[in-house]
């Protein structure tokens, strides 16, 4: 059984940087595919960043050029650098695996698995 539990959460003011951690384990399928995605308050979730199985990212307009996601070789910890926040960066951040045996969609209705998710809290 595929967990995901993720860390790093907190607050924060504008202008300052978190880091968020995802320990991934139980894989019963050769490839998966990672990524973050995230829910403010009264808002459906978004994707955040993805990891495509040949390595490359993907990121959300809102976040691009601030955030930097990243995971090791055997995909057991996906990173998520977050750097210049913003109060709308405020939100619950979920982890996410989707099996990439045939290739991944990247997706929110594609994904397999979810962590439980990490409050972040940008205030003004």
């Amino acid at each position: 059984q595929v967990q995901l539990v993720e860390s790093g959460g907190g607050s924060v003011q504008a202008g300052g940087s978190l880091r968020l951690s995802c320990a991934a384990s139980g894989y019963t399928y050769s490839v998966y595919c990672l990524g973050w995605f995230r829910q403010a308050p009264g808002k459906e979730r978004e994707a955040v960043a993805f990891i495509d199985t040949d390595g490359s990212i993907s990121y959300s307009d809102s976040v691009k050029g601030r955030f930097t996601a990243s995971q090791d070789n055997a995909k057991t910890t996906l990173t998520l650098e977050m750097n210049r926040l913003k109060p709308e960066d405020t939100g619950m951040y979920y982890c996410a695996a989707e099996i990439g045996v045939a290739g991944c969609m990247g997706e929110e209705s594609g994904m397999d698995h979810w962590g439980k998710g990490t409050l972040v809290t940008i205030s003004p």
